[in-house]
């Protein structure tokens, strides 16, 4: 994969989150600015999703640790666990909104 398209992948993936977040019927609040989607609980947590286009990978970093995901076969998975990217921010989403939250992918 090039520069190029990893970067439309993971445009497409940040504005996807972005979607699901609007869908997901817990108000959640969201800013995306330059690479990076911060997404804010009404507790005062945070997860970071952002972009290492370098290393062509998705960082993200919860309330509770950080995650790097790389690109494999059309999935982004964990480097370390190999979690599924959709399956791995949903049940952080759900653990630090402190809700019975599934994002699905749009």
């Amino acid at each position: 994969m090039n520069d190029s398209q990893y970067n439309f992948i993971a445009d497409e993936l940040l504005l996807a989150v972005e979607e699901a977040i609007e869908d997901c019927g817990t108000d959640i609040d969201y800013e995306g600015v330059g690479g990076m989607l911060t997404l804010a609980f009404k507790n005062g947590s945070k997860i970071i999703i952002n972009k290492q286009a370098p290393l062509h990978e998705i960082w993200v970093a919860t309330k509770f640790n950080g995650h790097h995901f790389v690109l494999d076969n059309d999935q982004w998975r964990d480097k370390r666990a190999g979690d599924e990217f959709w399956q791995f921010l949903s049940a952080a989403v759900a653990k630090q909104a402190e809700a019975d939250i599934t994002l699905t992918q749009p």
